[in-house]
């Protein structure tokens, strides 16, 4: 079998789950990130599409802006608002016209 370097294929340990030490969560907003640590998380194998390796040398070269945590998240709120402002008044063009738009935040409610 053909593998792409750095990756691991998982077919033969579909049904392995994994333990990932000290993971973090990174957001991206515009040309900015923020790394939330999470600490360490179990994945069941059935659940993994893809394992990959990161290059850290080439992740230091990267155009992003490294940020604080609540800076990032104070981002993030803000984009989430703006994306939702939107979405409203799109509705609201639409309805104008006499079209309905389903609701993309319904399963926000469960």
């Amino acid at each position: 079998m053909n593998y792409t370097p750095g990756t691991a294929s998982l077919i033969e340990d579909i049904d392995t789950n994994l333990v990932l030490h000290r993971t973090v969560e990174r957001i991206h907003v515009g040309r900015k990130y923020g790394d939330i640590p999470r600490g360490i998380f179990v994945v069941r194998g059935e659940n993994v599409v893809l394992l990959g390796e990161i290059d850290l040398e080439r992740e230091t070269e990267t155009p992003l802006q490294r940020v604080s945590i609540e800076e990032i998240l104070e981002a993030q709120r803000v984009q989430q608002h703006e994306k939702q402002e939107a979405e409203k008044v799109k509705s609201e063009a639409l309805k104008e016209r006499g079209l309905s738009v389903p609701r993309t935040d319904a399963l926000d409610e469960y």
